[in-house]
């Protein structure tokens, strides 16, 4: 009998303990992470809606992504991205079942499979000359027939075969001093035009042979005007263009290889004609648009050549290409805002006036999605033979729209695949008081769960059940609520995208809790090209001023460049409603976050501008009066990149001027670093977290000596290179190229280290944290990639090593620190080879900073590694002592381990890769992280496991059956025993 129970403890125990063994299994993926896929604004789009195979439409877009997308639902075929320096020129369908893309300015002309997004063939396109790249993929399915691919680029015309991407015939124009405009194939003789300017006004034409390429005929003639803007093709023989005033309109007739040109008067066309004239580049057959002065004008070229104003429209927001829709019938579509809806308006082109519709449309579309920038439309045939109509819009926020029948049919939020700055901020606090019927409920659904659990851990779970088990796990009710949880999971991630929209997403699962379009990053008059910079907390409550919502910071400029004038808005972080907006009258080169807040918690802010002027925010007398008392410990640096400085600077005064400004600051330069400029190039800085959190200074060795860890906020880490080898890997030699790296602190300028890397280039990746900094680099003497580890000690306290002292009291420990006062740092470093490239870095960071540490770097697979920091620790030894082996020293090696189970993103890829995140949770083993790029991807992480909290999917029940099954088995071996005992006093 005692043998029996023991068995029956030992696999219960075997059972409880199997649970914990497991790592992450196919079900538990989206539990604690999640994926989101995009493609980014797009840029062309082409239909393919056949009778046979699925609905869809192919995209590329200004992320250079190449996607197949479902008509229906709008959901991702599949997609390609092809790299930052790939940029996709040209879009069209070839022999009905290729997608053909021109890319890298007209050098690569890639064939896909159209069903599965499998290449099919790839052609290198050569050239000499930077030229325009133009893609004419003739509009013919019969897929017997070899169709030509006509591509311009690099100065080369080229004709390539559709079915095997094999180059049939080209021809250089690199010496003929011609910019190629247009290329024009004649359906009818197959003889292709190639059209272009020689200066403003001498105007070329050549007629190939489509065949060979056999040179038929080659013509110029001189215009009697200068040109400007692009050349628009008209129809197959008919050109039009600005003159360069813009105040004529220059018609050109190439037919037959022949030059025959015309001009009239826009103020003759149209009376009222102020403003300034653009010619769309809507293709539309016979026809073009003008824009002037906020409207579209639709002007006709008759039989005789002349010019006639069909239309005259206001306000267009955007128009289509026109569309085919029967043998020489087209149809093209535009747009208009007004009254709260997009008015949707398609026309005959063919129709002798434009009065009639083929349909007009009106469609509520949020108006945070902004204006609509792009329109494509499709055509289908509705059950009573007559024509349909479906219209694909870019909007002002990347995002895209499908509308169909008045009625939005999907939408896809693809700014977030541009995301430019992203901060955390915390859920509200979950109010008191829960109704009874959501207690028993909730009750109700624990006890279900861990029981369905039980069922699965005992391999007794039916396929029903290990379904529900997932669906009850992906939608808990915990994950995606709107409150606080007390382990600090749920947050809100406020996201700033290249549009100029914030989104906040919760971490749960991704969803979007609210989004706005910022008012002064949107374009306007006094705005042309607004740019969204950075976003800041700018007003974080605690425990006792929680009625108060957070606020975010989000700064911009009105263009690209440091002298464009600056914009900033607060948003509210719960509800997204925009609190205020400024037009700052000066510009904006850095953003300086202060270690003050006021009475309301929001955090002092110094905005730098460009003539070296400090401006305070929030602009109230009590913020004035916290930097006062701080006026003198505020300090900052800035890096002249392209001058090889790096300068400290301090407040000085308030501003001197005809407006006394109070808010306003002069500062005077402490020191500058000034490097060679013949022999070192900045290529990398970067510094600490302002919000990290270190546990301790000391650090104990394995002799039980003491080491005290340097920490500053105000250190910057340096990489310069040599100037020959500032380009791509590969661009220098090993005798030219070095790498320069530097820790300085930003106080008093001080050069605490510093290191040179003979043989070595960029580019480089870094990390900071606490006392040690981590980069990357190539190796061009080995070939390899290599990551390097410095780490800083502070030899000024080393005496503190003595008990008695410590006991005594006698010790310098709590001695303020201070950049002044020039202590004693020792540094080590160490350097391994690395597999990868890398695109990011960036450390786990935890609430009190004592869970060991992991670096979390974005390869070149656009996945995330996490690689544990004793493998960069740089007193590893190829044979440690026992002493260090207990302390936790990895034995030297010369490569750091790859390991497969240790990237966080799994299987999963983050297309597009630019940046990960780290942000705490309460939970001190915990650490949540965040990575961006054209995907998004979240989840959390335990460096040191989740040693201060049992998991999420932990057996309750099974727990709770445990301990009845040993509470039992001690009362029955409780009763065996006196049974026993019993029997034996009777003998």
């Amino acid at each position: 009998m005692a043998m029996a129970i023991r068995d029956f403890l030992v696999l219960l125990l075997f059972l409880l303990c199997a649970h914990f063994s497991f790592s992450l299994y196919e079900d538990q993926v989206g539990l604690m992470d999640w994926h989101q896929q995009y493609i980014g604004k797009v840029k062309h789009a082409v239909f393919h809606t056949q009778k046979t195979g699925r609905k869809r439409v192919l995209v590329s877009t200004e992320e250079n992504v190449l996607a197949s997308l479902d008509l229906r639902h709008g959901e991702i075929f599949w997609r390609h991205a092809l790299g930052t320096n790939d940029v996709i020129d040209g879009l069209d369908i070839a022999l009905g079942k290729y997608v053909i893309t021109l890319s890298s300015d007209g050098s690569i002309l890639r064939a896909w499979n159209l069903p599965d997004g499998q290449m099919v063939w790839e052609s290198f396109l050569p050239g000499s000359k930077a030229s325009k790249s133009i893609l004419n993929v003739p509009k013919n399915l019969k897929t017997d027939r070899d169709d030509l691919i006509l591509v311009f680029g690099n100065g080369c015309l080229h004709a390539v075969s559709s079915i095997d991407g094999e180059t049939l015939w080209k021809k250089d124009f690199a010496g003929e001093s011609i910019d190629v405009q247009h290329l024009i194939l004649s359906p009818h003789d197959d003889i292709i035009y190639v059209a272009g300017f020689s200066g403003s006004s001498e105007f070329f034409v050549y007629q190939f042979r489509a065949k060979n390429g056999d040179l038929l005929k080659h013509n110029d003639a001189a215009l009697p005007c200068g040109t400007s803007g692009e050349l628009l093709s008209v129809s197959n023989d008919m050109l039009v263009i600005l003159d360069d005033i813009r105040s004529k309109i220059v018609t050109i007739n190439i037919g037959n290889g022949d030059i025959n040109h015309n001009q009239k008067y826009i103020s003759e066309l149209i009376e009222d004609s102020s403003g300034q004239p653009a010619i769309l580049p809507s293709k539309l057959p016979g026809m073009f648009a003008l824009n002037l002065d906020s409207h579209i004008i639709l002007l006709k070229l008759t039989n005789e050549g002349e010019l006639a104003v069909v239309d005259k429209i206001n306000s267009v927001a955007a128009i289509s290409d026109a569309l085919s829709i029967s043998e020489g019938r087209h149809a093209f579509a535009f747009v208009q805002h007004g009254d709260n809806k997009v008015h949707l308006y398609v026309k005959d082109v063919n129709a002798n006036d434009l009065n009639g519709d083929f349909l007009k449309e009106n469609i509520v579309i949020d108006d945070q999605r902004g204006f609509i920038e792009k329109i494509f439309i499709n055509n289908y045939v509705r059950t009573d033979r007559s024509y349909g109509f479906r219209a694909l819009m870019v909007m002002e926020d990347h995002s895209l729209v499908l509308v169909q029948q008045g009625e939005t049919v999907w939408s896809r939020e693809d700014g977030l695949a541009a995301v430019v700055d992203v901060t955390a901020s915390e859920l509200p606090v979950e109010k008191e008081g829960v109704s009874v019927a959501k207690v028993e409920q909730n009750l109700f659904e624990w006890l279900k769960g861990h029981m369905l659990k039980l069922k699965g851990t005992l391999m007794i779970a039916s396929p029903e059940d290990i379904a529900a088990i997932q669906a009850m796990r992906l939608r808990s009710s915990e994950k995606s609520k709107m409150t606080r949880d007390h382990n600090g999971f749920r947050k809100l991630l406020i996201v700033l995208t290249r549009a100029g929209k914030i989104f906040a997403l919760h971490t749960g699962d991704g969803h979007v809790v609210w989004s706005v379009l910022l008012r002064n990053l949107r374009k306007s008059e006094a705005c042309e090209h607004p740019v969204g910079i950075n976003i800041y907390q700018w007003q974080v409550p605690h425990h006792h001023a929680l009625d108060e919502n957070p606020s975010v910071l989000v700064v911009g400029r009105c263009g690209s460049n440091l002298t464009a004038s600056a914009v900033i808005s607060f948003i509210d972080a719960y509800t997204g409603m925009e609190l205020n907006a400024w037009n700052l009258p000066h510009t904006i080169a850095q953003v300086i976050q202060l270690p003050y807040t006021d009475s309301k918690e929001q955090r002092l802010h110094l905005i730098i501008d460009a003539d070296k002027k400090a401006h305070l925010h929030p602009r109230t007398p009590e913020a004035i009066e916290i930097l006062r008392h701080g006026f003198s410990n505020v300090y900052w640096y800035s890096v002249e990149v392209d001058n090889g400085i790096i300068r400290g600077h301090a407040l000085k005064s308030n501003c001197i001027g005809e407006v006394v400004d109070e808010y306003c600051f002069v500062f005077r330069d402490l020191w500058s670093v000034v490097f060679p400029s013949e022999s070192e190039k900045i290529i990398a800085t970067v510094t600490r977290k302002s919000n990290e959190v270190v546990h301790t200074q000391a650090k104990v060795m394995a002799d039980q000596d003491v080491m005290y860890k340097y920490i500053s906020s105000n250190l910057l880490f340096v990489a310069n290179v040599a100037p020959k080898a500032r380009g791509e890997i590969g661009t220098a030699t090993p005798e030219e190229a070095w790498l320069v790296v530097y820790i300085i602190d930003t106080v008093t300028g001080r050069i605490l280290h510093r290191m040179t890397h003979q043989g070595c280039q960029g580019p480089v990746h870094a990390v900071f944290s606490e006392n040690w900094v981590v980069y990357h680099y190539f190796n061009l003497r080995a070939h390899r990639y290599e990551m390097s580890v410095v780490e800083v000690y502070d030899q000024s306290r080393a005496d503190n090593k003595d008990v008695w002292k410590l006991i005594l009291g006698k010790h310098n420990l709590t001695s303020p620190v201070s950049s002044y006062s020039r202590p004693e740092v020792i540094a080590k470093s160490q350097s391994y080879f690395f597999t990868h490239s890398v695109k990011a870095m960036e450390v786990t960071s935890t609430v009190k900073g004592i869970t060991s540490q992991q670096l979390l770097i974005g390869t070149i697979g656009d996945q995330v590694l996490a690689l544990d920091k004793r493998y960069l620790d740089p007193r590893r030894t190829v044979n440690p002592s026992q002493a260090e082996k207990e302390e936790g020293i990895i034995p030297l090696t010369d490569s750091l381990p790859i390991i497969s189970q240790s990237y966080i993103t799994h299987s999963l890829k983050v297309e597009g890769l630019r940046r990960i995140i780290t942000v705490p949770a309460k939970l001190e083993s915990t650490s949540l992280v965040f990575a961006y790029g054209v995907d998004l991807f979240f989840t959390r992480i335990a460096p040191s496991r989740t040693y201060d909290s049992l998991t999420e999917d932990f057996n309750y029940a099974l727990l709770l059956i445990t301990i009845v099954a040993l509470v039992a088995a001690i009362f029955v071996t409780w009763v065996l025993s006196e049974r026993k005992e019993l029997q034996d006093k009777w003998r």
